[in-house]
């Protein structure tokens, strides 16, 4: 059984863009693409179990799915009414016919696709994550701090609206790509994001180094970019401590108690260069801000350097560019390193009254870290035991039990 589902994940993580692709080009309805796929997983999960996984997992849903597709096309009360949807996908593989080598690999060319300025810019990235990386409506939504359900309502709005406007679907040329470039690295970014606490068998997060060989092909397409160059050094800067992030007993380790021994240091010399290299290209954006903080950070633990402040100055920076409040949350947290953890308490005021913190889960975390830094014991207590009931992240988990019983024990 275990073995069938992680088939089947792989199989969605890395071909699920190029199966509806190929799906959606033969029917020229992505929807029903979807609908066809998803019934083919189904089927997959109920019979490799018991068959086995197929030597080619992704020919057996393909077939499956287009059996599904020709059932449906039978049972339909017109044919005309399904081929008169909106094509998303086969104007982009019929240009990538004739345009191979304009983007090295297929699932970036129908990511760009997907960012089309005719497309709401706020609903660019949640459908590159939906149609191509293949996250769900609860990760997408979980990635913007909506509900759920909210994000599925904004989803199909988009798709309606892309099939009643009959917005083209193509590669974009070379120089149309800047322009669609934002959405396409928040996309990947929110899947390196999701995938980053994604183990596999092999310990190895796929969704997030799915991430990184994006990333690394936009900076090769785009050399010119400066953002691009940001977000890869910030995931690699973030990877080049993944060995040190759990302890032996699989615990979560935060990143001032991390064995930097174990830190990678050719991953952070490179993050090193394309950082300085994105600096040097253009004005600082989200990811060149994010990048550097996290080298402010490897660079505290590396050297000893105390640089509290320019970390702040930095999110002071990025709080200006986005008015996140995750970005509120982290700030907080480092200014609690120079001024304690009462005035970081006091900068998180503001985000007592917005509902999207109620359930999300690292605001818990640091609340119940600088509540009981404050000698706030009970509210420390409580803050982490909702921050517990909220993580699906085993090892961080056992982590934060470890730091309520502690917490417990002293009191």
């Amino acid at each position: 059984m275990d073995q069938a589902h992680r088939a089947a994940e792989r199989v969605a993580r890395e071909s699920y863009g190029r199966l509806i692709a190929l799906l959606a080009a033969r029917t020229r309805d992505v929807a029903g693409a979807e609908d066809a796929l998803g019934d083919a997983f189904v089927a997959a999960l109920r019979t490799w179990p018991v068959d086995g996984v197929p030597d080619n997992p992704d020919a057996w849903l393909l077939t499956a799915a287009r059996r599904r597709q020709t059932d449906a096309v039978r049972t339909s009360q017109t044919r005309e009414a399904a081929k008169e949807r909106v094509k998303l996908i086969v104007n982009v593989i019929e240009a990538m016919a004739d345009e191979r080598d304009a983007i090295p690999d297929r699932r970036l060319a129908l990511m760009f696709a997907c960012a089309h300025p005719a497309i709401d810019r706020g609903m660019r990235t949640p459908l590159i994550l939906q149609s191509i990386l293949g996250l769900t409506a609860e990760d997408i939504a979980a990635a913007f701090l909506v509900p759920p359900a909210t994000m599925g309502q904004r989803l199909v709005r988009a798709k309606t609206r892309i099939r009643d406007a009959g917005i083209p679907f193509r590669v974009p040329d070379p120089e149309e790509l800047p322009e669609r470039l934002g959405a396409v690295l928040d996309a990947i970014y929110a899947a390196y994001t999701k995938g980053w606490n994604e183990v596999s068998e092999d310990g190895i997060p796929e969704l997030a180094d799915e991430a990184i060989w994006l990333s690394r092909l936009i900076v090769s397409l785009l050399p010119d970019q400066p953002e691009a160059k940001g977000l890869l050094a910030l995931m690699l800067y973030t990877t080049a401590r993944r060995a040190a992030r759990h302890d032996a007993d699989g615990t979560y380790v935060p990143l001032e108690r991390q064995d930097t021994d174990l830190w990678e240091a050719p991953l952070i010399a490179r993050a090193e260069k394309l950082m300085h290299q994105a600096n040097v290209a253009g004005p600082s954006g989200r990811y060149q801000i994010e990048a550097a903080i996290q080298s402010a950070h490897v660079a505290r633990r590396l050297t000893g350097a105390s640089n509290g402040a320019a970390v702040v100055a930095l999110y002071d920076h990025l709080l200006a560019l986005t008015g996140s409040p995750v970005v509120i949350l982290n700030r907080a947290v480092a200014r609690s390193e120079l001024d304690g953890p009462r005035a970081a308490l006091a900068d998180l005021a503001p985000l007592e009254t917005d509902k999207r913190m109620l359930s999300y889960q690292p605001y818990w975390a640091a609340r119940g870290h600088l509540l009981s830094a404050a000698g706030e014991t009970a509210s420390a207590a409580e803050a982490l035991t909702i921050a517990i009931g909220l993580t699906t992240d085993e090892p961080v988990k056992r982590y934060l039990l470890g730091r309520l019983a502690s917490l417990r024990s002293d009191r």
